[in-house]
């Protein structure tokens, strides 16, 4: 088993600084101390978006293949470290171990799409001469990039949803600036370890754990060209609204709902299921939430799930065989204990789990749940689901949408109108036929509307955030 040190630095203008060990992160299992790392304060905040400043044109005038060659080496190092990145994210993050070598496996996907990616940011070569005053005229454009990036990441995913924001970084040729989540920084600290064995210039990356008080530069600070806030709904449409002019993407909440139609292959849909609802213990903003299912199989179906539910492994998430683990803290499985306990006393059914112990929290099913609880309107992040029976397939639709998030959604169906007919009307950033909404590769768009964001990640499209495109026009003169 590998080993964490006691002392981890940050970094600052591509090199590690120990300013002080002022930041401790525990076991979120044991709620011991693991390690402690250094903090930034507002000065280091100062002095990372300034070197970000310094390193705007040298990132830009970097080849293509000189950014390929970075993350291929990240590629390299992340598949030598996978152990340690395994298990420094089931210490941290109390995430099962086999969820964290998934992560990890992701990690890897990522930076390798950003490098393919890296030598293929193209323009175009665009006719202009569409009315008699444009003849002789020529148009092209190209990508160029943003700029100093500015990037806060979430605990829940705290090595690939930092990687989704680092690695088009890299390949666009912005410098940035990355405060990882508090309680999970371990993993950002190490993709920062590997890029400061690159070739990078110097103050084209900063990975600084903050405190409170002074990471509001992050979002306030106009020599910041980007803002990409990964995290909930609340903190970041606040954040967009005191950004400036600075662009701003926003990957936040859900409580993303599956639809079993008819003639689903139940066993199918059974695991798929439990995976999308209680994997890392529910933490995960497209987790399945609100369980649809018609109503000739819902019996049937509530049985099974209750049946697999149950028999989830809980407990210490270092151990192969556990499924469910400890949420990212105590303070947050008292608050998902009373919205059960809420939506209990409010009519409905609770089908099996519901109990906690400290920050544990067992896989819990409900039924029946009142429209207006929060565990129907609000993002549950953890281990727990509603169900609820339908009869039309249109109107379920609807049901799903009524919902302030729309991030993605689920359906089972084997009829190929009905799945075009979800992926018209559904009101979320993406529709996932014959799976759970939980499913996401991570070449592709993804982001949602409503209070679920703005903008898509998804290493191309992140690239698209993190360029501008600046047009050559030509007028062309004949030869003499």
């Amino acid at each position: 088993m590998p080993t964490l040190k006691q002392v981890y630095p940050l970094y600052l203008n591509n090199r590690p600084q120990q300013p002080n060990t002022d930041l401790a992160v525990t076991d979120k299992f044991t709620g011991e101390v693991a390690f402690r790392c250094a903090q930034a304060d507002a000065a280091l905040i100062d002095e990372a978006i300034a070197g970000a400043v310094r390193a705007t044109r040298p990132m830009a005038e970097m080849a293509s293949f000189e950014r390929q060659a970075v993350l291929d080496h990240c590629v390299k190092r992340f598949r030598e470290r996978f152990d340690e990145l395994a298990y420094a994210l089931c210490v941290e993050a109390g995430k099962p171990i086999k969820d964290a070598e998934g992560e990890v496996g992701r990690l890897i996907d990522t930076f390798r799409i950003a490098a393919e990616e890296s030598t293929r940011i193209g323009g175009e070569v665009q006719p202009l001469d569409i009315s008699p005053r444009a003849k002789g005229y020529q148009g092209i454009w190209k990508r160029v990039p943003i700029g100093p990036c500015s990037f806060i990441s979430p605990f829940n995913f705290p090595l690939n949803l930092a990687a989704h924001k680092i690695a088009p970084a890299i390949a666009a040729g912005c410098p940035f600036v990355l405060k990882p989540a508090s309680r999970t920084p371990l993993g950002a600290l190490i993709m920062g370890e590997i890029l400061a064995e690159t070739d990078l210039p110097e103050g084209a990356f900063s990975i600084l754990p903050a405190h409170r008080e002074g990471a509001d530069l992050f979002v306030t600070d106009d020599r910041f060209k980007l803002l990409s806030f990964t995290g909930s709904p609340e903190v970041g449409w606040d954040m967009k609204a005191r950004a400036g002019r600075k662009k701003v993407v926003l990957e936040l909440g859900g409580n993303a709902a599956v639809v079993i139609d008819e003639g689903t292959d139940l066993e199918d849909a059974l695991a798929r299921v439990v995976f999308g609802a209680f994997y890392q213990s529910g933490q995960s903003c497209i987790g399945v939430q609100r369980i649809y299912v018609h109503r000739s199989h819902y019996t049937t179906f509530r049985d099974m799930l209750v049946a697999r539910t149950k028999a989830l492994v809980v407990g210490n998430p270092h151990d192969r065989e556990t499924f469910i683990g400890p949420m990212i803290s105590e303070s947050e499985a008292r608050r998902l204990d009373s919205w059960i306990a809420s939506a209990v006393e409010g009519g409905a059914t609770l089908l099996c789990g519901g109990r906690r112990d400290g920050a544990m929290l067992e896989a819990t099913l409900l039924e029946n749940v009142p429209s207006h609880s929060e565990i129907n309107r609000e993002e549950a992040f953890g281990p727990v689901a509603m169900i609820a029976p339908f009869d039309d397939f249109e109107a379920v639709l609807e049901e799903v949408n009524d919902s302030r998030f729309g991030l993605q959604a689920g359906v089972f169906t084997r009829d190929f109108e009905k799945a075009m007919v979800a992926w018209d009307r559904l009101d979320v950033g993406g529709v996932v036929i014959n799976d759970v909404p939980s499913y996401r590769v991570d070449n592709m768009p993804y982001g949602g509307v409503k209070d679920s964001g703005l903008g898509r990640e998804g290493i191309r499209f992140a690239i698209e955030d993190m360029t501008e495109i600046r047009n050559l026009v030509i007028r062309r003169r004949p030869l003499k």
